[in-house]
C-alpha cells in the first residue's frame, strides 16, 4: 500500500464551515463531509438543519466514513441553554481500509482547520445517540 494520502479540503468547505460556525442557531444542525477519492478533497456531502440526534444517525450511510460537524442546542439543569458544537468523526468498522486510512490521515487536517475542541469518534451507528452525546458534552 503506498503513501498515505492526506486530502485537500475544498474551498467551498472551507467558507461553508465558516458560515456554519457564525449562524445564530437556534436548533440542531449538522454538517456532514466526504472525502471524494478521485479529487482527494474533502466536500460537502449535505447539510442539515433542524436535525435530532437520532435523524442524524438515520442519515449516516452504513459503511462509508464522514465527518461530522453537528451543534446540538443542550439545555443545561439550570435551565441555560448553550449550543455546543462538536466534531464526530465517523469510520465503521467494515468500512474499506482504504477509506478509512484517507479518513484519519485527513482528520487533523480539518480538525485544524474547524478548530473544535469537542472532538469524538464513532465506529457504530448505535453509538450515536443524544444519550452518547449529552454525556461527553457533560465532561
Amino acid at each position: 500500500m503506498g503513501e498515505s494520502q492526506i486530502c485537500d479540503i475544498s474551498d467551498e468547505v472551507k467558507e461553508e464551515l465558516r458560515k456554519f460556525r457564525f449562524r445564530k442557531s437556534t436548533n440542531n444542525s449538522a454538517m456532514i463531509l466526504k472525502v471524494d477519492r478521485e479529487k482527494q478533497k474533502v466536500i460537502l456531502d449535505e447539510f442539515l438543519d433542524d436535525i435530532s440526534v437520532e435523524e442524524l444517525q438515520e442519515q449516516l450511510p452504513g459503511h462509508q466514513p464522514r465527518f461530522v460537524i453537528y451543534t446540538y442546542k443542550m439545555k443545561h439543569d439550570d435551565d441555560r441553554i448553550s449550543y455546543p458544537m462538536c466534531f464526530i468523526f465517523y469510520t465503521p468498522r467494515d468500512s474499506q481500509i482504504e477509506l478509512q486510512m484517507m479518513y484519519a490521515c485527513t482528520k487533523t487536517t480539518l480538525q485544524r482547520e474547524i478548530d473544535l475542541t469537542r472532538v469524538y469518534e464513532i465506529r457504530e451507528l448505535d453509538e450515536l445517540t443524544e444519550e452518547w452525546l449529552r454525556e461527553k458534552l457533560g465532561k
